[in-house]
Protein backbone atom coordinates (compact mmCIF):
# COMPACT_ATOMS: atom_id res chain seq x y z
CA UNK A 1 0.00 0.00 0.00
CA UNK A 2 1.97 2.51 -1.38
CA UNK A 3 1.38 6.08 -0.03
CA UNK A 4 5.11 7.32 -0.61
CA UNK A 5 6.41 9.14 -3.76
CA UNK A 6 7.89 6.48 -6.57
CA UNK A 7 10.65 8.00 -8.53
CA UNK A 8 9.91 6.85 -12.67
CA UNK A 9 12.90 5.01 -13.19
CA UNK A 10 11.37 2.85 -9.94
CA UNK A 11 8.31 2.43 -11.70
CA UNK A 12 7.57 -0.96 -13.54
CA UNK A 13 5.12 -1.85 -16.72
CA UNK A 14 4.26 -0.42 -20.09
CA UNK A 15 4.19 3.66 -21.08
CA UNK A 16 1.43 5.29 -22.06
CA UNK A 17 1.36 8.86 -23.71
CA UNK A 18 0.46 12.03 -22.55
CA UNK A 19 1.05 14.93 -24.38
CA UNK A 20 2.04 18.49 -22.83
CA UNK A 21 1.99 22.05 -23.87
CA UNK A 22 3.62 25.12 -21.86
CA UNK A 23 0.70 27.09 -23.54
CA UNK A 24 -1.84 28.17 -20.74
CA UNK A 25 -4.42 30.02 -22.82
CA UNK A 26 -8.02 29.49 -25.09
CA UNK A 27 -5.65 28.14 -27.77
CA UNK A 28 -3.01 25.68 -26.01
CA UNK A 29 -6.22 24.20 -24.29
CA UNK A 30 -7.51 23.46 -28.13
CA UNK A 31 -4.54 22.14 -28.67
CA UNK A 32 -4.35 19.33 -25.89
CA UNK A 33 -8.00 18.36 -26.62
CA UNK A 34 -7.34 17.87 -30.66
CA UNK A 35 -4.63 14.94 -29.64
CA UNK A 36 -7.23 12.88 -27.33
CA UNK A 37 -10.44 14.02 -28.69
CA UNK A 38 -10.83 10.35 -31.95
CA UNK A 39 -13.02 8.56 -28.92
CA UNK A 40 -15.15 10.73 -28.21
CA UNK A 41 -18.71 9.94 -29.55
CA UNK A 42 -22.29 10.74 -30.10
CA UNK A 43 -23.64 12.56 -26.57
CA UNK A 44 -20.67 14.18 -25.14
CA UNK A 45 -20.27 15.18 -21.38
CA UNK A 46 -17.74 17.43 -20.20
CA UNK A 47 -16.65 16.75 -16.34
CA UNK A 48 -15.25 20.13 -14.72
CA UNK A 49 -15.22 21.70 -11.30
CA UNK A 50 -17.26 24.53 -12.48
CA UNK A 51 -16.36 25.90 -8.06
CA UNK A 52 -17.79 27.65 -5.20
CA UNK A 53 -19.01 30.97 -6.00
CA UNK A 54 -16.53 34.15 -7.43
CA UNK A 55 -13.67 30.94 -6.78
CA UNK A 56 -10.50 32.27 -8.32
CA UNK A 57 -8.53 29.27 -9.28
CA UNK A 58 -10.92 27.58 -11.41
CA UNK A 59 -10.23 27.03 -15.67
CA UNK A 60 -10.85 30.30 -17.20
CA UNK A 61 -14.48 29.99 -18.94
CA UNK A 62 -13.57 31.73 -22.26
CA UNK A 63 -10.81 28.84 -22.42
CA UNK A 64 -13.87 26.16 -22.06
CA UNK A 65 -16.46 28.68 -24.09
CA UNK A 66 -13.63 28.67 -26.86
CA UNK A 67 -13.32 24.66 -26.98
CA UNK A 68 -17.61 24.62 -26.41
CA UNK A 69 -17.80 26.82 -29.24
CA UNK A 70 -15.07 24.95 -32.15
CA UNK A 71 -15.29 21.67 -31.25
CA UNK A 72 -18.33 20.39 -28.76
CA UNK A 73 -20.75 22.73 -29.48
CA UNK A 74 -23.60 19.90 -28.35
CA UNK A 75 -21.58 19.23 -25.62
CA UNK A 76 -23.25 19.77 -21.79
CA UNK A 77 -20.97 20.55 -18.90
CA UNK A 78 -21.93 17.91 -16.01
CA UNK A 79 -21.66 18.37 -11.93
CA UNK A 80 -23.07 16.65 -9.03
CA UNK A 81 -24.41 18.56 -5.80
CA UNK A 82 -21.87 18.87 -2.69
CA UNK A 83 -21.97 16.39 0.19
CA UNK A 84 -21.69 19.36 2.78
CA UNK A 85 -24.33 21.95 3.30
CA UNK A 86 -22.98 25.14 1.23
CA UNK A 87 -23.69 27.14 -2.27
CA UNK A 88 -23.79 23.75 -4.17
CA UNK A 89 -25.71 21.42 -1.85
CA UNK A 90 -29.08 21.62 -3.46
CA UNK A 91 -29.63 21.67 -7.23
CA UNK A 92 -31.17 25.00 -6.81
CA UNK A 93 -28.37 26.51 -5.02
CA UNK A 94 -25.89 24.73 -7.59
CA UNK A 95 -27.52 26.52 -10.20
CA UNK A 96 -27.48 30.01 -8.53
CA UNK A 97 -23.43 29.51 -8.14
CA UNK A 98 -22.93 28.11 -11.64
CA UNK A 99 -24.75 31.11 -12.82
CA UNK A 100 -22.50 33.75 -10.51
CA UNK A 101 -19.24 31.52 -12.02
CA UNK A 102 -20.13 32.62 -15.46
CA UNK A 103 -20.68 29.04 -16.82
CA UNK A 104 -23.92 30.09 -18.77
CA UNK A 105 -22.55 29.85 -22.38
CA UNK A 106 -23.45 25.93 -22.24
CA UNK A 107 -25.76 23.43 -21.02
CA UNK A 108 -24.98 22.59 -16.94
CA UNK A 109 -26.71 19.24 -16.20
CA UNK A 110 -26.92 18.69 -12.45
CA UNK A 111 -26.50 14.70 -12.73
CA UNK A 112 -28.09 14.27 -9.54
CA UNK A 113 -31.38 15.93 -9.99
CA UNK A 114 -33.09 13.33 -10.85
CA UNK A 115 -31.75 10.79 -8.61
CA UNK A 116 -29.02 8.09 -8.50
CA UNK A 117 -27.41 5.18 -10.76
CA UNK A 118 -25.60 2.84 -9.41
CA UNK A 119 -22.79 1.62 -11.63
CA UNK A 120 -20.33 -1.40 -10.75
CA UNK A 121 -17.11 -1.37 -9.19
CA UNK A 122 -14.86 -4.31 -10.46
CA UNK A 123 -12.37 -5.95 -8.43
CA UNK A 124 -13.00 -3.09 -5.65
CA UNK A 125 -11.77 -3.71 -1.90
CA UNK A 126 -14.57 -1.21 -0.44
CA UNK A 127 -17.07 -1.34 -2.87
CA UNK A 128 -18.86 -3.35 -5.32
CA UNK A 129 -20.66 -0.51 -6.72
CA UNK A 130 -21.08 3.29 -6.64
CA UNK A 131 -23.64 5.83 -6.89
CA UNK A 132 -23.73 8.21 -9.19
CA UNK A 133 -25.89 11.08 -10.16
CA UNK A 134 -28.51 9.57 -12.68
CA UNK A 135 -27.95 11.43 -15.81
CA UNK A 136 -24.79 10.10 -16.34
CA UNK A 137 -25.87 7.36 -18.37
CA UNK A 138 -27.06 9.67 -20.79
CA UNK A 139 -23.64 10.12 -22.40
CA UNK A 140 -21.86 7.84 -24.98
CA UNK A 141 -18.56 9.49 -23.81
CA UNK A 142 -16.79 11.71 -21.27
CA UNK A 143 -14.40 14.51 -21.70
CA UNK A 144 -12.65 14.69 -17.90
CA UNK A 145 -11.51 18.58 -17.80
CA UNK A 146 -9.32 18.68 -14.71
CA UNK A 147 -8.12 22.06 -12.74
CA UNK A 148 -5.39 20.09 -11.08
CA UNK A 149 -4.21 21.44 -7.58
CA UNK A 150 -4.06 20.71 -3.78
CA UNK A 151 -7.08 19.35 -1.83
CA UNK A 152 -7.26 19.46 2.21
CA UNK A 153 -8.59 15.92 1.88
CA UNK A 154 -7.01 14.18 -0.90
CA UNK A 155 -3.56 15.88 -0.67
CA UNK A 156 -4.69 17.32 -4.63
CA UNK A 157 -6.88 16.79 -7.28
CA UNK A 158 -6.42 15.51 -10.86
CA UNK A 159 -8.68 13.37 -12.80
CA UNK A 160 -8.99 11.00 -10.46
CA UNK A 161 -10.59 13.38 -7.85
CA UNK A 162 -12.63 14.97 -10.10
CA UNK A 163 -14.83 11.92 -11.32
CA UNK A 164 -14.18 9.76 -8.29
CA UNK A 165 -15.79 12.33 -6.16
CA UNK A 166 -17.52 14.58 -9.10
CA UNK A 167 -19.72 12.13 -10.76
CA UNK A 168 -20.87 10.33 -6.81
CA UNK A 169 -24.15 12.06 -6.31
CA UNK A 170 -24.04 14.21 -3.61
CA UNK A 171 -26.46 12.22 -0.68
CA UNK A 172 -25.23 8.46 -0.94
CA UNK A 173 -22.72 8.35 -3.13
CA UNK A 174 -20.17 10.43 -1.63
CA UNK A 175 -21.29 9.65 1.75
CA UNK A 176 -20.01 6.21 0.77
CA UNK A 177 -16.53 7.49 -0.08
CA UNK A 178 -16.15 10.38 2.65
CA UNK A 179 -18.11 8.26 5.68
CA UNK A 180 -17.66 5.81 8.26
CA UNK A 181 -21.08 4.18 8.99
CA UNK A 182 -22.66 5.53 12.62
CA UNK A 183 -19.99 8.49 12.57
CA UNK A 184 -20.90 11.76 13.34
CA UNK A 185 -18.32 12.91 11.64
CA UNK A 186 -19.22 13.05 7.62
CA UNK A 187 -15.64 13.24 6.83
CA UNK A 188 -14.41 10.72 9.06
CA UNK A 189 -12.06 8.33 6.36
CA UNK A 190 -9.36 9.84 5.07
CA UNK A 191 -5.57 9.37 4.63
CA UNK A 192 -5.34 5.54 2.28
CA UNK A 193 -8.62 4.49 2.42
CA UNK A 194 -10.33 7.87 1.23
CA UNK A 195 -7.40 7.51 -2.10
CA UNK A 196 -8.54 3.66 -2.43
CA UNK A 197 -12.20 4.80 -2.26
CA UNK A 198 -11.84 7.23 -4.60
CA UNK A 199 -10.56 5.38 -7.16
CA UNK A 200 -12.85 2.84 -7.06
CA UNK A 201 -15.53 5.21 -7.53
CA UNK A 202 -13.54 6.92 -10.32
CA UNK A 203 -12.89 3.16 -11.95
CA UNK A 204 -16.87 2.57 -11.75
CA UNK A 205 -17.05 5.95 -14.41
CA UNK A 206 -13.76 5.01 -16.44
CA UNK A 207 -15.26 1.25 -17.30
CA UNK A 208 -19.05 2.70 -17.74
CA UNK A 209 -17.34 4.45 -20.20
CA UNK A 210 -14.24 2.25 -21.56
CA UNK A 211 -12.90 3.91 -24.55
CA UNK A 212 -15.01 6.81 -25.01
CA UNK A 213 -13.33 8.70 -22.23
CA UNK A 214 -10.32 11.68 -22.67
CA UNK A 215 -8.41 13.17 -19.71
CA UNK A 216 -6.94 16.98 -19.90
CA UNK A 217 -5.39 18.56 -16.73
CA UNK A 218 -4.72 22.51 -16.45
CA UNK A 219 -1.93 22.61 -14.19
CA UNK A 220 -2.74 26.57 -13.52
CA UNK A 221 -3.09 28.40 -10.59
CA UNK A 222 -2.42 25.56 -8.29
CA UNK A 223 -3.53 26.61 -4.71
CA UNK A 224 -3.02 23.56 -1.89
CA UNK A 225 -6.91 24.16 -1.88
CA UNK A 226 -9.03 22.31 -3.45
CA UNK A 227 -11.94 24.90 -5.99
CA UNK A 228 -14.87 23.58 -3.61
CA UNK A 229 -12.82 26.33 -0.74
CA UNK A 230 -13.77 28.99 -3.41
CA UNK A 231 -12.31 32.59 -1.95
CA UNK A 232 -11.15 30.80 1.15
CA UNK A 233 -8.57 29.15 -1.07
CA UNK A 234 -5.34 29.22 0.46
CA UNK A 235 -2.80 31.57 -1.89
CA UNK A 236 -1.13 30.19 -4.62
CA UNK A 237 2.69 30.08 -4.77
CA UNK A 238 3.00 27.20 -7.13
CA UNK A 239 4.37 27.93 -10.45
CA UNK A 240 1.80 27.65 -13.42
CA UNK A 241 2.66 24.44 -15.69
CA UNK A 242 0.82 23.49 -18.35
CA UNK A 243 -1.66 21.62 -19.73
CA UNK A 244 -1.57 18.10 -19.87
CA UNK A 245 -4.24 15.37 -22.07
CA UNK A 246 -4.06 12.18 -22.16
CA UNK A 247 -6.31 8.52 -22.86
CA UNK A 248 -4.81 7.36 -19.63
CA UNK A 249 -6.08 8.32 -16.27
CA UNK A 250 -3.52 6.71 -14.37
CA UNK A 251 -0.54 8.08 -16.64
CA UNK A 252 -1.98 11.49 -16.65
CA UNK A 253 -2.62 12.29 -12.67
CA UNK A 254 1.51 10.80 -12.39
CA UNK A 255 2.71 13.13 -14.82
CA UNK A 256 0.83 15.86 -13.05
CA UNK A 257 2.37 14.90 -9.98
CA UNK A 258 5.91 13.92 -11.70
CA UNK A 259 6.01 17.68 -12.99
CA UNK A 260 5.57 19.16 -9.44
CA UNK A 261 7.86 17.09 -8.14
CA UNK A 262 10.33 18.61 -10.91
CA UNK A 263 10.24 21.73 -9.82
CA UNK A 264 12.64 23.62 -7.44
CA UNK A 265 12.35 22.58 -3.99
CA UNK A 266 11.12 26.34 -2.85
CA UNK A 267 8.14 26.12 -5.91
CA UNK A 268 7.13 22.81 -4.96
CA UNK A 269 7.17 22.62 -1.46
CA UNK A 270 3.46 23.34 -0.45
CA UNK A 271 2.11 21.41 -2.86
CA UNK A 272 4.15 18.26 -2.29
CA UNK A 273 3.77 19.21 1.66
CA UNK A 274 -0.16 18.55 0.93
CA UNK A 275 -0.02 15.66 -1.35
CA UNK A 276 2.03 14.05 1.20
CA UNK A 277 0.53 15.23 4.33
CA UNK A 278 -2.66 13.98 3.34
CA UNK A 279 -1.20 10.42 1.43
CA UNK A 280 -2.81 11.93 -1.63
CA UNK A 281 -0.16 9.77 -3.52
CA UNK A 282 -1.87 6.21 -2.76
CA UNK A 283 -4.11 7.47 -5.53
CA UNK A 284 -1.52 7.01 -7.82
CA UNK A 285 -0.48 3.71 -6.68
CA UNK A 286 -4.18 2.21 -6.19
CA UNK A 287 -4.95 3.06 -9.52
CA UNK A 288 -2.19 1.06 -11.07
CA UNK A 289 -3.62 -1.74 -8.57
CA UNK A 290 -7.14 -1.46 -9.72
CA UNK A 291 -5.84 -1.68 -13.66
CA UNK A 292 -6.88 1.78 -14.34
CA UNK A 293 -3.82 2.18 -16.24
CA UNK A 294 -0.19 2.70 -16.34
CA UNK A 295 2.41 5.17 -14.20
CA UNK A 296 4.56 5.33 -16.80
CA UNK A 297 4.08 7.39 -19.91
CA UNK A 298 6.00 9.01 -22.60
CA UNK A 299 5.56 12.76 -22.28
CA UNK A 300 5.33 14.28 -25.83
CA UNK A 301 5.98 18.03 -25.83
CA UNK A 302 3.51 19.37 -28.64
CA UNK A 303 5.23 23.03 -28.00
CA UNK A 304 8.65 21.32 -29.65
CA UNK A 305 7.69 19.19 -32.83
CA UNK A 306 6.27 16.34 -30.26
CA UNK A 307 9.57 14.99 -29.03
CA UNK A 308 9.80 13.12 -26.00
CA UNK A 309 11.06 14.94 -22.89
CA UNK A 310 11.24 14.56 -18.96
CA UNK A 311 9.12 16.62 -16.45
CA UNK A 312 12.63 18.34 -15.66
CA UNK A 313 12.34 19.59 -19.35
CA UNK A 314 8.97 20.48 -19.03
CA UNK A 315 9.16 22.43 -15.89
CA UNK A 316 12.69 24.31 -16.86
CA UNK A 317 11.32 27.70 -17.75
CA UNK A 318 8.57 27.95 -15.19
CA UNK A 319 8.04 31.62 -13.89
CA UNK A 320 7.93 31.73 -9.97
CA UNK A 321 4.01 32.42 -9.25
CA UNK A 322 2.55 35.67 -9.45
CA UNK A 323 -0.64 37.41 -9.68
CA UNK A 324 0.06 38.87 -12.92
CA UNK A 325 1.07 35.10 -14.09
CA UNK A 326 -2.43 34.44 -13.91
Amino acid sequence: MSSAYIPYNERTGNESIVYFTRDLSPEGLLKAYKKINSNLKGNVAIKLHTGEKNGPNIIPRPWVKNLVEKELPNAKIIETNTYYEGDRYTTEQHRETIKVNGWTFCDVDILDEDGTVALPVKGGKWFKEMYMGKNLTNYDSLLVLTHFKGHVMGGFGGSNKNIGIGCADGRIGKAMIHSREGSDNMWSIAEEELMERMAESSKATVDYFSKNISFINVLRNMSVSCDCEGVEAMPVVTPNIGILASLDICAIDNASVDLVYALEESDRHDLVERMETRKGLRQLSYMKELGMGNNKYVLIDLDNGEKRIEPKDAVRDVIPFEEDNR
